[in-house]
């Protein structure tokens, strides 16, 4: 068998990262192969060494069910040209081979498919140096994962996922519910992205109205939780509509659909094209067609209606994320609770207006191909980045508590101060645009805003540390009693004195003040107030990727849950989670409430928190005219209204708290412009 070898990289770019995807690409089929193959174009596009590692025979039959490669040789989409097709699934040696040739890579993405090919990746990831717990830089293993766990589970699925995720650095999912599966199967670290859009099939072609029945459109792999059974059946007594089923039909399925389809109620009214579609006859097919329908059992992530939307269609779907927040109810689809066939049924009459049809598809609008990209490639480069090398070189990775940093730096360079050559206000100072360190270049791109580390930065740097990286020893009893659950900021000084605490407690560094102020005081509530003792507590952080509160957390033991909103989803209203079944829900700065939605905030918190879990948000307070703050009597009326909603607060807002709060407001300099930062911590009752 000849085997394709792994080229060596060449470096792109001072800010590059040297990134190793191994997954599906074609001729195998589906949307992870699209999603693996747009993936590594993207992050080629945005400036990064990228090689895509893929199989030359994916998996047997017994454990796909259906045919996994695209017929006629056509791609979905276009192929990555630095592709190697090096691993086979009978030959294990060649999962060896090829991981010991990425040892030299930043980060290495596995693209997760099924469980079964859990032993396949461990093994290359651990021929690549890759597991977590090795001596000295190595690269960053990331998991991709589309499904925790199958739709159709089997025995043993969910212990090869939890060995999956104890082996590796991080855990990219592309949702909350599926963020929660991975934290209840170990992974130490979760970060959440949507998936973002990797649409086959062309550009839309023109439709105009046409008369007669609506048309919809089932796409796709047809499987038992698309529900197109439940369509079916309430497809029988609204004669308005038809249906088109286009797609694989797996299994049983095949024989289930065929006898609803032949019931007389929907004689000439379904039709059946039991096979792959092509993605050059996507458009044509989306043309011919009114409606797109997702009745979805339950979902994880999906593409469908952006597809839909994409072509013009607007979508009939299930209640559940993620269409809940794709589709706006009565904008552009509608949308209804899964397997209830009488909804189905009242919203198929619905559309079976032709004026409501005409309404929904004017509300479509052509949805955004490139942000969510920009979203999910940040969130990459920031799980590729080792986030040790944030720290100085010659700073320790643990300080115990009370031993103390002098007022430079326990180990800085001389004449840098307490940030080694940072301004207060985390500029880089004029010394450090000259230096032609790796240091100095690591600080210029990380002050700067960019978390693309060259890799040959992040080896010279980590060579300088020590290692290993033990975790933050931190006790309640060791945060000194200022720093409060609910506070208020109103100096700049507070906020340094937090930072500089942070440092001495030994928690990563911080180059922002305020961050660190409210960063401080969340981390203070949580172990004061929901900590069993073993960091078990489940926390949503809802600051995104880079979250100082994250790194902190997870410094000290916790495993907290990081989710990124973007777009219409102000709050946990994104999460999908049992009522009840968080311990701690997080908004502070920079990502923050504001006047407008902490109300929405709470409300949320309100279901998914259990008895006793802490809700930390901060708002900022200042003048009616300032955007987005409230003033020391709307921060009453914000707690009466959590009040009711059955919290109670965490320190003593009539104390020093409101005082500062109205000091603050006399120190104002501008009518528009927020003058302090209030945090409160609220337990729910």
């Amino acid at each position: 068998m000849h085997e394709e070898t792994v080229e060596p990289f060449t470096p792109s770019g001072s800010a590059a990262l040297r990134i190793a995807i191994v997954g599906p690409t074609h001729p195998h089929k589906g949307g992870v192969a699209a999603h693996t193959t747009m993936l590594a174009h993207h992050l080629a596009d945005a400036g990064h060494d990228v090689t895509l590692v893929s199989w030359a025979h994916l998996y047997p039959s017994r454990l796909h069910h259906a045919d996994a490669t695209v017929p006629d040789g056509v791609p979905e989409v276009p192929p990555y040209p630095r592709t190697i097709r090096a691993l086979s699934w009978a030959r294990p040696d060649t999962w060896v081979r090829a991981g010991r040739r990425l040892r030299d890579v930043d980060a290495i993405l596995v693209v997760h498919v099924m469980p079964p090919v859990v032993p396949a990746h461990l093994a290359l990831l651990r021929a690549a140096g890759a597991v977590p717990g090795g001596e000295g830089p190595r690269p960053q293993s990331i998991v991709v994962c589309h499904n925790v766990l199958p739709h159709e589970a089997h025995p043993g699925d969910a212990g090869l996922m939890s060995v999956l995720f104890s082996r590796v650095d991080s855990v990219l999912v592309h949702g909350a519910d599926q963020a929660r599966v991975a934290h209840d199967l170990g992974a130490r670290r979760v970060s959440v992205a949507d998936l973002p859009p990797h649409l086959p099939g062309g550009d839309p072609i023109s439709r105009g109205p046409r008369p007669g029945p609506t048309r919809l459109l089932a796409l796709g792999l047809i499987r038992e939780y698309k529900g197109i059974d439940v369509l079916l059946r309430a497809m029988r007594s609204v004669p308005e509509v038809t249906l088109t089923i286009a797609g694989e039909i797996w299994g049983a399925n095949r024989t289930v659909i065929g006898r609803l389809a032949a019931d007389p109620a929907l004689a000439g009214r379904v039709e059946i094209r039991d096979g792959y579609v092509p993605a050059d006859a996507l458009a044509a097919l989306l043309a011919d067609h009114d409606v797109l329908a997702l009745p979805y059992r339950s979902a994880t992530a999906s593409q469908n209606v952006i597809l839909g939307h994409a072509h013009g269609l607007p979508v009939l779907a299930s209640d559940i994320a993620p269409f809940s927040q794709q589709v706006a109810d009565g904008v552009n689809g509608l949308l209804v609770p899964p397997e209830d066939e009488r909804a189905l049924a009242g919203a198929l009459r619905r559309l079976g207006d032709p004026d409501v049809r005409r309404r929904l598809a004017e509300g479509v609008q052509t949805p955004d191909l490139s942000g969510p990209w920009a979203h999910y490639l940040g969130t990459i480069e920031a799980l590729s980045v080792d986030e040790t090398l944030l720290r100085d070189p010659d700073e320790p990775y643990a300080v115990a508590p009370g031993q103390g940093v002098d007022d430079r730096g326990a180990t800085g360079a001389a004449g840098h101060g307490d940030d080694g050559g940072l301004d207060d206000d985390g500029v880089v100072g004029p010394d450090d645009g000259d230096d032609p360190t790796p240091l100095g270049r690591m600080r210029r791109r990380v002050t700067s805003g960019a978390v693309r580390l060259a890799g040959r930065v992040r080896r010279r740097a980590a060579r300088a540390m020590t290692s290993g990286r033990p975790l933050v020893s931190l006790r309640p009893d060791d945060l000194p009693a200022w720093v409060l659950a609910t506070d208020v900021l109103g100096e700049p000084a507070e906020a340094d004195d937090a930072r500089r605490l942070a440092r001495i407690l030994g928690l990563p560094r911080s180059l922002d003040g305020v961050s660190a102020w409210a960063a401080l005081g969340t981390l203070a509530a949580i172990l004061r107030v929901r900590d069993d003792g073993r960091r078990s507590a489940v926390i949503v952080d809802e600051g995104g990727t880079r979250s100082l509160l994250s790194r902190w957390a997870r410094a000290v033991g916790f495993a907290p849950v990081e989710i990124d909103f973007t777009g219409a989803h102000p709050s946990v209203a994104a999460l999908d989670v049992d009522t009840g079944s968080l311990d701690v829900i997080v908004r502070i700065h920079p990502h923050g409430c504001d006047g407008d939605d902490v109300d929405h905030v709470l409300e949320q918190a309100s279901w998914a928190l259990r008895s006793g879990g802490l809700l930390v948000v901060t708002v900022p307070i200042g003048p009616r005219a300032a955007e987005g703050a409230v003033g020391p009597a709307d921060v009453r009326g914000i707690l009466a209204r959590a009040h009711d909603l059955g919290f109670v607060l965490v320190g003593d807002l009539d104390g020093d708290v409101n005082a500062r709060m109205r000091e603050a407001a006399s120190r104002a300099r501008a009518d528009d412009a927020a003058y302090g930062l209030v945090r409160l911590t609220l337990r729910r009752r």
